[in-house]
């Protein structure tokens, strides 16, 4: 059974250890060794123990590097600058995908580029993440651009002691957010996802959107 055949059989650039054992099962009596060999040939790059994505030559189809990102932590969502880049709100290209996590913060380096997860209270986890889907890739979780910012204030530093009267000038000049992007956002959401968050900044975030959104 060669990689073109494995390939056939998984829809999907990244895979795992056991999607991996669940084809090789019935041809091979030792599927690691195979997936091994893959890996040493250069047919699949490891990116972590147990996951993996097909090389170049094998994908039909550019990598989705926000499903890579859900898989290689759970649980976990994309957000901060990469989710902000994404929605077009900052005008800075993001080269690490930037996850939030109930778990653990951590990163990881690898062949595809660098992937950062950072904890935010479970209280506030969920709120405000879209689930998308396609054909090939299945689904991914990405936070909303609400949430997305939402995440980034939480837990930026400069941030921390910001007076109500200091916030836009942080959103446009500090995050470099466009006026006209701000005005796009939805406060209403914006203030459910700072409820849960119990943060008194981002309340006041919710306050200045509302405000300017309103004229």
């Amino acid at each position: 059974m060669n990689t073109l055949d494995i390939k056939r059989e998984i829809v999907q650039n990244i895979t795992t250890t056991d999607v991996l054992k669940s084809v090789l099962k019935d041809k091979y009596k030792q599927p690691l060794q195979k997936i091994n060999y893959m890996v040493k040939i250069g047919d699949l790059i490891s990116l972590k123990r147990g996951v993996y994505v097909f090389s170049e030559k094998y994908r039909i189809k550019d990598l989705n590097y926000i499903l890579i990102a859900n898989i290689l932590h759970k649980p976990s969502y994309v957000s901060f600058e990469y989710a902000l880049s994404y929605y077009g709100l900052i005008p800075e290209r993001v080269y690490t995908i930037t996850s939030a996590t109930s778990s653990k913060s951590v990163k990881y380096s690898t062949a595809l580029g660098n992937f950062s997860y950072k904890r935010i209270p479970l209280k506030a986890y969920s709120l405000g993440v879209d689930w998308k889907y396609d054909n090939q890739d299945g689904g991914h979780f990405i936070a909303t651009a609400e949430k997305a910012l939402c995440d980034k204030i939480f837990l930026d530093k400069r941030a921390k002691n910001l007076k109500e009267d200091e916030i836009l000038e942080y959103l446009e000049e500090d995050l470099r957010i466009e006026h006209d992007e701000l005005l796009k956002l939805d406060s209403k959401l914006f203030w459910h996802i700072s409820m849960a968050y119990g943060s008194r900044v981002l309340l006041n975030v919710a306050k200045v959107l509302k405000r300017i959104q309103n004229g």
